[in-house]
């Protein structure tokens, strides 16, 4: 078993825990990535938000990027650094105040660009258009391809409209989700190809999010071989904006047994969280958390279906198997929880959210958030 340094059973349940050590340990993988090649890395808030911690990140990294108003003004307000915004259409009523928090504003075609240039242009920000190098690197997740054919998500080269670049002094692709920098290499081959007749005439390049830097087996020299060489061919500063790799395995979910159900092909476990609330890209993706002290169907003696509380009966988070039974109270600690929880949870079926709990390099644990029936009732 992993060593934790919080104590499972002394925490209210369900909680997030955000692990310092594991996040400051990324953060020092970055900032290592940014002073070597020069290059800046921002924190992709869709992925994590929790702003607690932004101040912290800031040591490290160079900002943020965000998909719109709410995220533009939080790192704006809780960072304070670069801040990268792309939308696939802005609203008309939100555009300015965008542009007052945001310093690089990426459209995402030529119609937007053309009806907010002047204003955008007007207070000094950049510009910037996504590209769509229709280059696919994924398979099977279509959901999460911006290169799949029904992509609404960047420019292919076929609309680039040439004649149409006044103002504009960068481009922005992303096309990688949880993939290693053999697939951005080839991906800025295809960048190349298609769109580096443009890239004489920008002065900046935002590779985007996806990038698993802080995963043990990532090729980092490539990472920055790819970041150098497009410095040095086309003059440009180069933008990376992970998410992930910022609170990989960073977080975790704990959560405690409230029933158990006799079932003939399985025994159910019913929990205090839910797949469906408090861990979305489990039936989203879908994939099998990570759970401490377990192992897959069957590995183990005893094996268990692990459901939750809601009325979805497709709400299952997955089958896992312990060397001891579960009872009643049992305590059960999700890993990878910090990304993509805390920013799509939901109150689906009145479920409470999580707690947010921070367990600081020192081993003391402190609450960030807590929550309970009006952040349900408000939102209705």
């Amino acid at each position: 078993m992993k060593k934790l340094d919080f104590d499972a059973g002394k925490v209210i349940t369900p909680s997030y825990i955000i692990d310092e050590k594991a996040l400051i340990k990324n953060l020092e993988i970055l900032n290592g990535v940014e002073k070597r090649t020069g290059c800046k890395i921002l924190l992709a808030q869709k992925a994590f938000s929790c702003y607690h911690l932004y101040p912290l990140i800031a040591e490290y990294i160079s900002g943020t990027a965000c998909s719109g108003l709410y995220e533009a003004r939080l790192g704006h307000e809780c960072m304070g650094k670069i801040n990268h915004v792309f939308s696939a259409a802005y609203r008309e009523n939100e555009i300015d105040e965008i542009a007052d928090y945001c310093d690089h504003i990426i459209f995402n075609s030529f119609t937007q660009l053309d009806r907010y240039r002047d204003r955008v242009l007007k207070k000094g920000k950049k510009i910037g258009l996504r590209i769509n190098p229709e280059f696919s690197t994924q398979i099977g997740h279509e959901i999460y391809d911006p290169c799949s054919p029904v992509s609404r998500l960047g420019i292919p080269l076929k609309n680039f409209r040439e004649d149409d670049l006044a103002g504009v002094t960068g481009l922005h692709f992303h096309t990688l989700c949880e993939q290693n920098s053999d697939d951005l290499e080839s991906t800025l081959e295809a960048v190349e190809e298609k769109f580096g007749k443009y890239l004489d005439r920008m002065e900046w390049i935002n590779f985007g999010g996806g990038h698993h830097i802080t995963r043990d087996d990532y090729d980092i020299p490539r990472l920055e071989k790819c970041i150098k060489h497009m410095q040095e061919k086309y003059g440009l500063e180069v933008f990376l904006e992970p998410g992930e790799a910022i609170a990989l395995n960073a977080g975790y979910l704990v959560t405690e047994v409230l029933d158990m159900i006799e079932k003939d092909d399985m025994n159910i476990a019913i929990l205090d969280t839910s797949a469906a609330c408090h861990m979305p890209d489990v039936l989203e993706m879908p994939y099998r958390p990570p759970l401490l002290d377990s192992g897959k169907a069957g590995e183990k003696k005893y094996t268990y279906r692990l459901g939750s509380q809601t009325c979805l009966s497709g709400d299952h988070i997955g089958e896992y198997s312990f060397d001891e039974e579960l009872k009643t109270g049992s305590r059960l600690i999700f890993a990878d929880m910090a990304i993509y929880t805390m920013v799509k949870n939901n109150t689906f079926n009145g479920m409470g959210l999580p707690s947010i709990l921070l367990c600081r390099k020192d081993g003391t644990v402190e609450t960030l958030k807590s929550f309970g029936y009006e952040d349900f009732k408000m939102r209705l």
